[in-house]
């Protein structure tokens, strides 16, 4: 089990990114213990339905029915593939949704932007399970902690079947940065044969290879934006796949080799064992670091059910159900009451809960400019496309 002091060490190392994940139906542990213990009921007027929009494969099994169990609230589960799908609906307007899960570096400008409205305190009692050092963090992207409360975290890295990857190496050693399997030609060359898939989008792409070529990953200059692209360029015709369904292309062998998100690839692991392969399928650690991100709840601006919405943001804060996160999901939870509630391969998996040591190589993001995002969505198009 992670000590819990290095726990908080860890956390206070994370900075904010974006990222990303559906729903599958086992039961939910029921709520024991003061730091669990279910909020006051206060009065609400609205009608029992709450509207949520997520990432796939990123809630824990059976927490939706055992909230419309406790609560009576019917819940209707969306979900969303990237980022930028997510600010498009919110910058659209009238989004029908109650509660969204932006990736912190998004949510500050919806913030900004008057797309998602401050949080009433007073109806979340459980958010004093969240650890400091994650909800510190979290100040960059929301000052004081108005709007956002932490889903998951966690982190985008390379992933492997390593079966597959030693094979089509034929003899080539495994370099000693993993970011080299992803964007140096001398490895996707041989690894395009088993395939090499990356994350379909430019927030997740782009900043990975502004960080192998030295950059800032999270750079406000549109010439680093053109370098990155160049690098692209290089390696374009050996990806296989842009994938919106990672876990899947991973753990069925569509891929071999994947930038994608740290949970992602370990899901992707535990479900090519379920499904009879005796690959070996790892989330890795690049020796330069992995790129961090934390995705928030936060709700919208127009939610019709924002009531509904504050009751489940409490439920989910409760210490068993954040420790689900963890336990079901393969991500990391920023609920520090819920640490001791981990199982000890989770909590001892440096995949997950990464030694702190590691955290200092990590990268620390910052919000893009309107020229960064700019160039970024030009320099990813272009190399999708192949031009």
């Amino acid at each position: 089990m992670v000590k819990k002091y290095l726990w908080a060490l860890a956390l206070s190392s994370v900075v904010l990114v974006a990222c990303g994940k559906k729903e599958e139906p086992v039961a939910v542990v029921a709520p024991t213990g003061a730091a669990s213990a279910p909020a006051p009921a206060l009065k609400s007027t609205e009608e029992k339905v709450l509207n949520i929009y997520n990432w796939p494969d990123y809630v824990p099994a059976g927490l939706i029915a055992a909230f419309e169990k406790e609560s009576g609230i019917k819940v209707n589960y969306d979900t969303f593939e990237t980022n930028e799908a997510l600010q498009a609906k919110l910058v659209a307007g009238n989004t029908g949704y109650d509660i969204v899960v932006p990736g912190t570096v998004f949510a500050k400008t919806q913030i900004e932007g008057g797309l998602l409205q401050p949080l009433d305190k007073s109806r979340i009692p459980n958010l004093a399970n969240l650890d400091p050092a994650l909800m510190g963090t979290m100040v960059k992207a929301d000052p004081d902690n108005k709007h956002l409360v932490p889903w998951a975290w966690g982190f985008t890295t390379v992933g492997i079947n390593r079966t597959k990857v030693e094979k089509a190496l034929a003899g080539m050693p495994m370099p000693d940065n993993a970011w080299d399997l992803v964007f140096d030609p001398k490895y996707t060359a041989k690894l395009k044969s088993c395939g090499l898939a990356l994350l379909d989008s430019p927030t997740e792409i782009i900043p990975a290879a502004l960080h192998y070529i030295g950059k800032d990953a999270y750079s406000g200059d549109p010439a680093d934006y053109q370098a990155a692209g160049a690098l692209l360029a290089k390696i374009r015709k050996d990806v296989r796949l842009f994938s919106a369904t990672m876990i899947d292309d991973l753990a069925t062998g569509r891929a071999c080799v994947v930038v994608g998100w740290s949970g992602d690839i370990n899901m992707a692991a535990t479900r090519a064992k379920d499904n009879g392969s005796k690959d070996v399928i790892e989330s890795l650690l690049p020796s330069t670091g992995a790129l961090i991100f934390i995705d928030a709840m936060a709700i919208t601006k127009d939610a019709k059910h924002p009531q509904n919405a504050h009751a489940f943001i409490d439920f989910y804060l409760r210490a068993e159900n954040a420790a689900l996160m963890s336990n079901e999901m393969s991500y990391p939870t920023g609920n520090k009451a819920a640490v001791d509630k981990v199982k000890p391969e989770i909590a001892g998996n440096k995949t997950i809960f990464v030694e702190s040591a590691y955290f200092a190589k990590m990268v620390s993001p910052n919000s893009f400019s309107n020229p960064a995002r700019e160039a970024m969505a030009n320099a990813y198009t272009s190399f999708k496309q192949g031009k």
